[in-house]
């Protein structure tokens, strides 16, 4: 019997349930679509900011000793320089967090004369494939974390050991142009080279008054062969919390849970730790301003995405209530009916609910698909790339049509409840 007045309430009112499932679908399309991006976008927005610069700075432990000790003038700076050796940068690929160093640069700078003026080179890594011990291969270099700058000329590569990058700066008060040659004498060397202008470049800093060259010819004008001064690491990273920061000072004051926890968790400090545990010759400076930025930046779309999709379960809560109440208002002389022939306040919300937990259902299904939909939009439009769909999304689904069925009906049941078949009946 129930079964029958159920399929037939669903066919006699099919035009005000299916504005009650469209509600629903509506609803959860657009909370599936936060609630994925939310759960997907951390990564997302890492990848975004990693294009604004390194997040860790990697010197030699001895360098940055004397540096945080004295005051030195940029001479004093050169004799206290100590180097990393470049065999050990493929290490930078094999701590725990290896997955999520996106890109890392060595940098050598040296000194030389152009056209007996003393100007600064910089060689670094441009786009280098390694072979890392572990199997993996990588292609990482300075093009990809500087891609900021304006390049003129074809793009730079670490095989060009005739080319150079040419800053705007220089360029300009040189009046060089793409395709001139200039020579540079070392003081190291003594020894001529001539280089090709390949590249001229505006980075917007003081990179504009500097040359850029693949590290061998660097480390040949500075006579260093095999070092290099410092590295820049972009990595993706976790938002700093307490513990994250109690243990940036002190690694060793941490319980045996924490230091798990910490350590098995892609904080900027443990990534850093975890870079001097395979060197320990080096020192590595987590750059905080824009690791907090990122964390900062990421907590907060986040938040907008939770309140987005609370937002939406409201509304569709409200409509669900609007409708449901002018459904019961409606059949309120069938409601009547069923009272006067016995049946409960208990049977009848039961009747309701069960119709209207089915349509939503079938509305939820509708909506979690149109949701994956509308999260890939989002995906490509905004970060370019993939939202990958969540498990986790299902049973929060489920939940949230649950949730917003009861809620939406709990009016039109209050009023249900105080019909008296009397009045309604009689048509009072």
């Amino acid at each position: 019997m129930f079964r029958r007045m159920l399929l037939s309430v669903l066919i006699r009112q099919k035009k005000k349930l299916f504005l009650i499932a469209v509600t629903v679908a509506l609803g959860v399309s657009l909370a599936t679509a936060m609630l994925n991006v939310m759960f997907d976008v951390g990564d997302k927005v890492n990848q975004e900011l990693k294009a604004y610069g390194a997040n860790l700075n990697i010197v030699p432990k001895g360098t940055a000793l004397v540096n945080e000790m004295y005051q030195l003038d940029n001479n004093d700076k050169q004799q206290a320089m100590q180097f990393i050796k470049e065999d050990d940068l493929v290490k930078i690929k094999m701590i725990f967090w290896a997955y999520n160093i996106v890109d890392f640069a060595p940098y050598l700078t040296t000194q030389a004369t152009f056209n007996d003026k003393p100007i600064t080179v910089v060689g670094t890594w441009f786009n280098k494939h390694l072979n890392i011990p572990t199997g993996d291969e990588v292609d990482t270099g300075m093009l990809a974390m500087k891609s900021w700058w304006t390049i003129e000329g074809n793009t730079m590569t670490d095989d060009n050991l005739q080319g150079v990058m040419v800053g705007e700066t220089v360029a300009k008060q040189w009046h060089l142009q793409l395709g001139d040659s200039i020579t540079l004498t070392s003081p190291q060397t003594h020894s001529p080279i001539t280089l090709k202008v390949n590249n001229i470049f505006h980075s917007g800093g003081a990179e504009d008054l500097q040359l850029f060259v693949a590290l061998p010819v660097a480390q040949q004008l500075a006579d260093k062969p095999g070092l290099v001064e410092r590295v820049e690491v972009s990595a993706l990273t976790t938002p700093e919390n307490d513990l994250a920061r109690k243990a940036a000072q002190d690694p060793n004051s941490l319980s045996r849970t924490e230091w798990d926890t910490w350590y098995c968790t892609a904080y900027i400090s443990s990534i850093a730790y975890q870079l001097e545990e395979l060197m320990p010759d080096v020192h590595v400076k987590a750059i905080m301003q824009v690791a907090e930025s990122e964390g900062s930046i990421l907590q907060k779309t986040q938040l907008l995405m939770l309140l987005l999709t609370i937002l939406s379960l409201i509304c569709s809560a409200l409509a669900i209530s609007n409708l449901v109440t002018a459904n019961v208002i409606e059949r309120s002389t069938e409601i009547g009916l069923l009272k006067a022939l016995g049946a409960t306040n208990t049977s009848v919300a039961l009747l309701i609910l069960t119709e209207i937990l089915v349509i939503a259902f079938v509305g939820g299904i509708f909506g979690y698909f149109l949701g994956l939909g509308f999260a890939q939009i989002i995906g490509h439009t905004v970060f370019g790339s993939f939202i990958q769909p969540k498990m986790v999304i299902i049973p929060l689904v489920i939940i949230m049509v649950v949730t917003i069925t009861l809620l939406g009906s709990l009016p039109a049941l209050r009023m249900m409840m105080f019909l008296r078949p009397t009045e309604v009946l009689h048509g009072r």
